[in-house]
């Protein structure tokens, strides 16, 4: 869109020099609010579950009540951003998630783990809705790259959930006491602690990018996006809410069920982050091309496949096959939406815009962890609970390939 361009300041030499490394700073940011705050907990249900004697039910409400902290701060970020910048917010919100990471490791009673979780929701929307609009103002200053720029960024999320692969099991081994999954969750607020230091970098570079579109977002005129042109693509990410979560909550714990020794699942983790990282290169032309709902369509059909393959078979490499598949897509899909705004709207309505997205995705989330886990604790088990799961994102996939692009 021409208009598109008065919105863009020129890019100084070092901005288009260090836009890799930028990028790469700032996906700390999705590794912080998605790979540590929101994915661990996949590793430290099990032994949570079984020290506490929770149900399903219950184990999947933790996600639950993260999801709708997440909601709850998508829900505010476009009011924050109105007062402070969009680096303030980052570093803020990383700090936040990083002291609330950490008291989790303080309690064992239900209540005050489910606030825990809720607060940390609130905490990782920030960082993720501010990192995501940055990523997406650093992509317009690199237009040849762009789609590259967003998926380092949201690949961010692997190397938090690669870490908490290795990082869990081992201080669950060592930890002393009766709650050893105590430890661990001090463990990930500490990574938080070094992750919050990277961001400061990027936060401060990309300052001078924020200005002039969150005074422009103040204005009456461009308070807003109109949601209703978005109608399918929003639905079709929402149900990718639904579906998505539910893997990443109860993967673990079905594998577990199914025999796996803890060092299989460490690599199956693992390499599931790793894959996430290397998305970014995989799906970044279609990213740039995708003007409409067609690579949000595509991927959510493709995450449906991973989603139902564990639930189908035990079978070693086909276990391991979904966790690759489910790495190399599911975070593009998070991409694609913040790619769709970047093509479709203007700049100064990008944050109202990835707000709107993150609020539809929340939502899902909210839905799906209790939902699986509920179906979880009756007959079929943890496998039917996923090929619900699958079934959300291919009705997702059908929804989102009717979103036709805007016209400039």
């Amino acid at each position: 869109m021409a208009a598109m361009s008065h919105d863009v300041p020129v890019p100084s030499s070092a901005l288009l020099r260090n836009g890799l490394w930028l990028a790469v700073a700032l996906s700390m940011g999705a590794a912080v609010s998605l790979g540590i705050t929101r994915f661990a907990y996949a590793l430290l249900l099990p032994p949570m579950r079984e020290d506490l004697s929770w149900s399903y039910t219950l184990a999947g409400a933790m996600n639950t009540v993260n999801a709708l902290g997440y909601l709850l701060g998508a829900l505010a970020t476009p009011m924050l951003l109105r007062r402070f910048s969009p680096g303030t917010l980052l570093v803020a919100g990383s700090v936040l998630a990083t002291v609330f990471m950490g008291l989790c490791g303080f309690f064992v009673d239900a209540v005050p783990l489910l606030v825990q979780r809720l607060l940390a929701g609130v905490a990782s929307a920030l960082v993720f809705v501010c990192g995501g609009l940055l990523a997406a103002r650093l992509g317009a200053q690199q237009p040849g790259r762009s789609g590259l720029l967003l998926g380092l960024y949201y690949g961010g999320t692997g190397w938090g959930i690669s870490l908490s692969a290795v990082l869990v099991p081992a201080v669950l081994a060592a930890a002393p006491g009766p709650h050893p999954w105590a430890w661990a969750w001090w463990a990930l607020a500490l990574a938080c602690v070094a992750a919050t230091v990277v961001l400061l970098w990027p936060a401060r570079a990309l300052q001078a990018l924020a200005a002039p579109a969150v005074v422009a977002s103040a204005q009456p005129a461009t308070s807003g996006m109109r949601w209703a042109p978005f109608a399918p693509a929003l639905l079709g990410y929402g149900l990718f809410g639904v579906g998505y979560i539910g893997y990443m909550t109860f993967v673990v714990a079905l594998l577990r069920e199914q025999g796996a020794s803890g060092t299989a699942v460490t690599w199956f983790y693992a390499l599931l982050g790793l894959a996430v990282v290397l998305s970014s290169r995989i799906w970044a032309g279609l990213l740039d091309r995708s003007r409409g709902g067609q690579a949000l369509a595509l991927l959510n059909g493709l995450l449906g496949v991973a989603t139902v393959l564990p639930a189908l078979t035990s079978a070693w490499p086909v276990v391991l096959a979904s966790g690759l598949m489910f790495g190399a897509v599911f975070l593009s899909v998070v991409a694609s939406t913040t790619a769709l705004v970047r093509h479709n709207l203007p700049q100064a309505l990008w944050a109202s815009g990835i707000s709107a997205f993150t609020i539809v995705f929340a939502a899902g989330q909210i839905v799906g962890p209790t939902v699986v886990g509920w179906i979880a604790d009756g007959p079929g088990g943890l496998a039917r609970g996923l090929v619900f799961s699958a079934c959300a994102l291919w009705v997702g996939a059908l929804v989102a390939s009717r979103q036709k692009p805007l016209a400039a």
